[in-house]
């Protein structure tokens, strides 16, 4: 078993840190962003992100928000309640600008409120990037229902733009709250959504 972990690594693409090896947790706990779906995603936002706050929600390794660091990004807050998962982010992040980087562990749920007041406090806003658990893995059926009320929960002032990757098959409404789908990509069974309020 010990040689397979090895395996489980992602090395970041862009950057200041690119070439990085990241950690991944186990798959059983947490699904790691396809590279095709993370390269689209940075192409997209490549230079918006660039000084940009971001915040990713069920962060997981921290693939992404790491690449966005490593890309320019000034500040990442990220957001896991899987105890493996959060033990390996913290290892990813000390790789590379842990003065950059702030951990929120324990329910996503809860402690966007903290963020939200975090940035609130900052007068500034942030890219927010939601890859909540397949909804097909047990007890993760309303995983989407409480994700959607998280987003519609979020003041207009603190976003600038939010991104949830989820399930090809997820009817997404074409407006959560003030947000509204500006575009949506498509990736086999894996989704990038595109939100924001202007």
């Amino acid at each position: 078993m010990k040689n397979n972990s090895k395996k489980f690594t992602k090395k970041i693409i862009s950057g200041k840190f690119k070439g990085k090896i990241l950690k991944l947790p186990s798959k059983t706990t947490t699904r790691s962003s396809k590279t095709i779906v993370l390269e689209s995603f940075f192409n997209t936002l490549q230079f918006e992100i660039i000084d940009a706050n971001f915040v990713e929600v069920f962060s997981g390794s921290g693939s992404i928000g790491l690449e966005a660091l490593s890309r320019g990004a000034k500040s990442i807050q990220f957001m896991e309640q899987d105890r493996d998962a959060l033990k390996t982010l913290k290892e990813n992040i000390s790789q590379t600008d842990p003065n950059s980087c702030s951990v929120y562990g324990g329910n996503s749920f809860e402690n966007i409120n903290a963020v939200v007041a975090k940035l609130k406090k900052q007068g500034e806003d942030a890219y927010f990037y939601v890859d909540p658990p397949f909804s097909i893995r047990e007890g993760m059926e309303e995983i989407y229902d409480k994700t959607m009320n998280l987003i519609k929960s979020l003041p207009q002032e603190c976003v600038k733009m939010i991104i949830i990757e989820h399930m090809t098959g997820l009817e997404i409404a074409d407006e959560i709250g003030v947000f509204h789908i500006i575009k949506s990509k498509k990736f086999g069974n894996t989704s990038l959504t595109y939100l924001t309020a202007e």
